[in-house]
């Protein structure tokens, strides 16, 4: 059962500093940050972790990161899946990996203030986020990639559909911050989100024994208020191991940090912020003696797997850390109340 918090946990703690260097040390002269030291470039797994930067004021190497984004965008508003030195590995174009840079500029104007970045980066928000919305099908379900010869994957996935809709909430924010019109995001929003809260059968069900197909809805906003909580309770005791974390699939005996942090940001989304910071408790022997944190571990054995470290992990964590602790003013990013009071941003221009 899920555990009875009363209070927040004092001794939650994160080196923030240690933590970003550990990224920054991955990042190359352009820019681009690889999943981990001599692995591949994602470019969803690179915006997390130029927000995991933008936590601890490293400012300068988050924009290097994201002027790589600009720079290896397609003409139609895509990234390929994966790069290695800049070069395609995985040609698949995802519509969640697309759309992200949405989230990940608005994250950086929360922190900065900056308009000038959010103009600098516009075109290529709008570019991301035109090409998720160009795959979406009647019923507002997103499809989830082209094939890297130009096929379209009709499958919708519920994880990456609901990252899509948090994506299309910070386009938004941006088009209405910097007084632009934009036709048809918000229609494809409310599609979407209905889609996510009431038609799950329109989404790959393989999928739901993967974690993320759990809270996602929650972490972007789809699902809040009564129907958030219920969604947790449902699900808490198949995905979530007390002391360890949380399941990345629940048919496995591995948590890994990643969706454990991600967990916390959707409890803290909540406002659940005692039971966010006791799973956060749960994470904090699961680091190397440089402070970087495990990608997993398996239990009850204890066994680290894999032993990679990664950028994206450490990302998660401040993200995480910031949401429980009110470092920056993007702490309140996914916040449902902060979207709520918000409600302005997204009436804007059609």
């Amino acid at each position: 059962m899920r555990p009875n918090v009363s209070q927040a946990v004092d001794d939650v703690f994160v080196d923030v500093d240690t933590m970003a260097a550990f990224i920054a040390g991955m990042q190359k002269k352009n820019g681009e940050i690889p999943c981990s030291l001599g692995g591949k470039t994602n470019p969803w797994d690179l915006v997390e972790s130029a927000m995991g930067l933008c936590v601890a004021g490293r400012i300068t190497e988050a924009e290097l990161a994201y002027e790589w984004m600009k720079c290896f965008q397609l003409p139609e508003g895509s990234w390929y899946a994966s790069y290695r030195d800049g070069i395609p590995e995985d040609k698949t174009r995802d519509t969640n990996v697309s759309s992200y840079i949405a989230v990940g500029v608005f994250h950086h104007y929360m922190i900065t203030g900056d308009v000038s970045f959010l103009r600098h980066m516009w075109p290529t928000v709008k570019a991301g986020v035109d090409y998720a919305l160009g795959m979406q099908d009647p019923s507002g379900v997103i499809y989830w990639a082209k094939s890297g010869e130009g096929g379209v994957d009709r499958m919708a996935l519920l994880t990456a559909s609901s990252s899509v809709y948090m994506s299309i909430k910070c386009a938004l924010a941006i088009a209405f911050l910097m007084g632009k019109k934009v036709s048809g995001w918000k229609m494809g929003l409310e599609k979407l989100g209905d889609a996510i809260r009431n038609r799950p059968h329109l989404f790959n069900m393989m999928k739901s024994r993967y974690s993320m197909d759990w809270y996602y809805p929650i972490l972007c906003g789809a699902v809040s208020g009564a129907d958030a909580r219920k969604r947790v309770d449902k699900s808490w005791d198949k995905f979530v191991v007390p002391g360890w974390g949380v399941r990345c699939v629940s048919d496995r005996p591995w948590t890994t940090v990643a969706e454990t942090s991600e967990l916390i940001i959707t409890l803290a989304a909540m406002e659940e912020y005692d039971e966010a910071a006791k799973v956060f408790s749960w994470i904090q022997d699961k680091r190397y003696d440089d402070g970087s944190y495990w990608m997993g571990v398996t239990f009850p054995d204890a066994v680290v797997w894999p032993e990679e470290k990664t950028s994206w992990t450490s990302a998660a964590v401040l993200l995480a850390y910031d949401a429980l602790n009110n470092l920056t003013p993007a702490s309140r990013l996914f916040n449902h109340r902060f979207w709520d009071l918000s409600e302005q941003w997204l009436s804007c221009r059609r």
